[in-house]
């Protein structure tokens, strides 16, 4: 076999040599921390990863308002609180260890509950924008 480096395709960094698994965060830790902060609470950002994910708190009651992702399917995975998702066909309960599993395309909000709701979200990275000079269009 040779010895040739392997990229992922297109412009995609090359994989560290031997990739080591490591723990990245405790995300109940971190939800519980400052329940009075929401938004991003951490991101995955780790160079070359084929994946996106984020731990996002919603305050109590506060909303993802309804939108579609036209491209990616999403996991969504409650780590604390509850609340609820709103589809076009029904509203589901979300609570403290539930997954959901979001197909793109799909008509989704999220509303927290009294208490808030943090939950960690997993979806295939989106490439990077390329600046294409006008003879490549």
């Amino acid at each position: 076999m040779a010895d040739t480096p392997h990229t992922g395709g297109a412009g995609a960094p090359e994989p560290a040599a031997d990739p080591v698994p490591r723990l990245l965060c405790d995300a109940r830790e971190l939800a519980a921390d400052d329940p009075a902060r929401a938004g991003a609470l951490w991101r995955l950002a780790e160079a070359g990863r084929q994946l996106d994910a984020n731990l996002v708190r919603l305050p109590p009651e506060g909303r993802v308002e309804e939108h579609v992702e036209p491209d990616l399917d999403v996991l969504l995975y409650v780590v604390s609180g509850d609340g609820v998702v709103d589809t076009a066909q029904e509203r589901r309960p979300l609570t403290e260890g539930g997954v959901l599993w979001l197909p793109r395309g799909s008509r989704r909000s999220l509303t927290a509950g009294r208490g808030g709701l943090a939950y960690l979200t997993v979806h295939r990275r989106r490439p990077g924008l390329q600046i294409k000079s006008r003879r490549d269009s």
